[in-house]
């Protein structure tokens, strides 16, 4: 109808409106609403569950890998073109700091024909094997040691006649207060356990850098370097390690290879990728084909009130939007359920199997939209069918 020449127009729906015929739709069918709403929720949670019990155990396998110390690299001097004994540059380990990857790094020093005895009453040829090593601070961070009692070295201590004992040093030594090295008695101050990543500390004594040249006169060498890098940059951290460590004789440095676990890290790292985004598909795939099982019927259902609310002047677009909102509406309360009971699930799963929990954020944010997308498509459909439903036609099916 028209009126002084002027055609009317449909009023706007507001969000808040939609909103409400959203919300009207859902609760005028309350069980059908719940129980769709619900296998929404399951798909969501079994895929957060799956995702996140996976990640939770990669997370645990991560962990046992960085024992094998997958990212971990180490420098020592080679020999020369004579064939002698070659050295590292004082400043190797300052340089080897400077690159990008390298996320620490630090050295050991040996001092060369000088040994540790029980007492000052041992012959010297006994020295039983055990190498007398200057120590950086930091050693036992990089190479993930820890000790088995007593204190590390620290600022104070490293500076005087104080010693730390490797697990088989402390074994050959037995139980004693002070070694004597060098004509003049060192305090024990802390024993350490096996260090898996670097078994020729366990038959050392460890000193401080400062100490073993005051002492000792060490002469400042570095003897070998370990380096942790950026796990994804472990090959080219390598390749730069020689040249960096030693530029005037990059030939005359040994630099390790990388440890044959990070193989296996990468390799478990693309299965799981694999199979989380497997997994995840087929989640979002059920939960869809529930949304548009639920659109559809609803259509079926609601044909009378389709045809009262055009009779009233609603337009197909109007209608098309209700049941998408409704669509919408439903999706997006089956999501963040599921997402919060997979979570649940996750963490009772890991703690019970003393895992650390990881449920990645882009599973819970990403789940929960990719079913608000999904179950806007499965209600376009549902959507379109009851625009196109004529007033006369759907009244005539009450």
């Amino acid at each position: 109808m028209a009126r002084n020449g002027r055609s009317l127009v449909p009023a706007r729906l507001r969000p808040s409106d939609l909103a409400r015929l959203g919300g009207y739709g859902l609760r005028s069918r309350p069980l059908r609403a719940v129980l769709s709403a619900l296998g929404i929720a399951i798909g969501i949670a079994a895929m957060t569950a799956v995702v996140g019990i996976s990640a939770s155990s990669r997370a645990d396998l991560d962990r046992e890998l960085d024992k094998l110390g997958t990212n971990m690299l180490t420098v020592s001097p080679g020999r020369t073109m004579l064939g002698e004994q070659a050295t590292l540059p004082d400043e190797s380990l300052a340089m080897i700091k400077r690159i990008g990857p390298v996320q620490s790094a630090t050295a050991t020093g040996v001092l060369s024909k000088t040994y540790a005895y029980r007492n000052d009453r041992i012959p010297a040829a006994q020295s039983s094997g055990l190498s007398v090593v200057a120590a950086k601070l930091d050693l036992l961070q990089t190479v993930g040691g820890a000790l088995r009692q007593g204190a590390w070295l620290n600022a104070a201590t490293d500076r005087y006649p104080a010693v730390v004992l490797g697990a088989k040093a402390a074994e050959r030594l037995g139980d004693v207060p002070a070694v004597y090295i060098g004509g003049r008695w060192w305090v024990v101050v802390g024993v350490l356990d096996d260090v898996l990543l670097a078994p020729e500390l366990d038959s050392s004594v460890l000193m401080g850098w400062p100490a073993a040249d005051k002492y000792l006169g060490f002469d400042g060498h570095p003897t070998t370097v370990y380096t942790r890098s950026v796990e994804s940059q472990v090959e080219a951290v390598r390749a730069v390690l020689g040249a960096t460590a030693n530029p005037s004789a990059p030939n005359e440095v040994n630099v390790s290879k990388p440890s044959d676990a990070l193989t296996a890290r990468r390799a478990a790292a693309a299965t799981f990728t694999a199979l989380l985004l497997g997994l995840g598909a087929v989640a979002l795939l059920v939960g869809g084909i529930g949304v548009a099982n639920t659109m559809v019927i609803s259509v079926l259902e609601r044909r009378s009130e389709i045809g009262l609310r055009r009779s009233l002047g609603a337009t197909r677009g109007q209608v098309r939007v209700q049941f998408v909102a409704e669509s919408l509406l439903l999706s997006l309360l089956g999501g963040a359920a599921g997402a919060l009971l997979g979570y649940l699930v996750t963490g009772v799963y890991a703690t019970a199997q003393t895992w650390p929990t990881v449920v990645p954020l882009w599973v819970l944010g990403g789940g929960v939209a990719a079913t608000v997308a999904i179950g806007a498509i499965a209600g376009l459909y549902p959507a379109i069918r009851a625009a196109r439903l004529a007033p006369t036609e759907a009244l005539a099916t009450t």
